[in-house]
């Protein structure tokens, strides 16, 4: 079940076509999955190949040059995530991005107050506490 073509995180960002079980059902630990399928250097290059539209295994294979059996487990790793999909087509396999897992990653960020694109951040403070106060010395 979708909340319509648009739904509200808590933050008010837009999220598209969201499975309202998925991120009713969702826990920081689901949360921490995705993002950890994300931060690694061949499972990114394999979502901004898959960005541009589904490929089979071996196209992306010449556009992410690693061995075999790497690809496979890093495909296996975003597959578990909910963040691609596979589908058989003969001998090869298509992959591609999963849509409604996206949507239930951002929703589940925005959730738990991470800041997404467009967002204002306002910088932390730098060096002591004390520092540039006005006030001379710490305490006074």
């Amino acid at each position: 079940m979708t909340n319509g073509p648009a739904a509200a995180c808590p933050a008010g960002h837009t999220v598209l076509a969201v499975n309202t079980s998925t991120v009713i059902a969702s826990s920081p630990v689901e949360l921490t999955a995705r993002l950890g399928a994300l931060a690694d250097p061949v499972r990114l290059r394999i979502v901004g190949v898959l960005a541009g539209g589904g490929r089979c295994v071996c196209d992306l294979q010449e556009k992410v040059p690693v061995a075999a059996n790497l690809l496979s487990y890093h495909l296996r790793v975003l597959r578990d995530a909910g963040l691609v999909t596979a589908a058989r087509r003969g001998r090869w396999i298509d992959y591609r991005l999963d849509g409604e897992g996206f949507a239930a990653l951002w929703a589940q960020a925005c959730a738990a107050g991470v800041p997404l694109p467009g967002d204002r951040v306002i910088p932390g403070r730098r060096g002591s506490p004390c520092e540039d106060d006005g006030e001379g010395v710490c305490g006074d």
